[in-house]
């Protein structure tokens, strides 16, 4: 396993998006978070189902996101909500899923996500994106800040490269999220390596291999 989460856009696949999926799955990272959040309801369901049997045929583990009641149906273990959404998810449905994340976009979010019992949280973004385009990043302090406010796993997000992985390492994070990268890439599985290289013997890192 590495220490990249994948979060999906089909929209930027040059290729079938399962297809894109399974190269991705095969190269090991550390999970997939399905972001798909153009879809209705139904279509989501079912775009799941698939990427749930792709990402679990390799043993990577897939988030689902936005859509609680597809995951709940699917029987899967990892739910992602922005903090909005999980806010208003009662307890009872937060604590059926193994695996629980929302993004945090300050300190306070971050605290709060580890009150609403999220195993991991993204906090970004961190570096210029272009998904972000216009707006400021957040910075190295910022991921410092959030890493040291909770006792969960910290996955940055936003212009995450290998250039820049062993800073984000360094920071306190448990790694760090590629979405346009791996999505248009011409080979995850290089991409991947070239991010576990760059994370190799970094210090300031958090001891223990803790997973989503």
């Amino acid at each position: 396993m590495s220490e990249i989460l994948c979060v999906t856009s089909r929209s930027l696949c040059g290729e079938d998006f399962l297809k894109r999926l399974e190269r991705i799955a095969a190269a090991c990272p550390a999970g997939v978070i399905l972001r798909e959040k153009d879809l209705s309801s139904g279509e989501y369901r079912a775009l799941a189902e698939k990427a749930l049997a792709v990402c679990r045929s390799y043993g990577v583990p897939c988030i689902l996101h936005s859509f609680p009641d597809a995951a709940e149906a699917l029987g899967a273990e990892g739910l992602h909500l922005p903090l909005p959404l999980l806010r208003a998810l009662s307890p009872k449905r937060r604590q059926a899923f193994r695996v629980l994340g929302t993004s945090c976009h300050s300190v306070e979010d971050a605290r709060e996500a580890e009150e609403l019992g999220c195993t991991y949280l993204t906090a970004g973004h961190v570096f210029a994106t272009d998904c972000k385009r216009g707006l400021p990043p957040r910075g190295l302090a910022f991921l410092r800040e959030v890493c040291q406010a909770v006792t969960i796993p910290v996955w940055a997000i936003g212009g995450i490269a290998p250039e820049n992985f062993p800073s984000v390492l360094a920071s306190g994070a448990r790694g760090g999220c590629v979405m346009s990268g791996l999505m248009t890439c011409a080979d995850p599985a290089a991409l991947l390596a070239a991010f576990q290289s760059a994370g190799e013997g970094v210090s300031g890192r958090p001891s223990e291999k803790t997973p989503v």
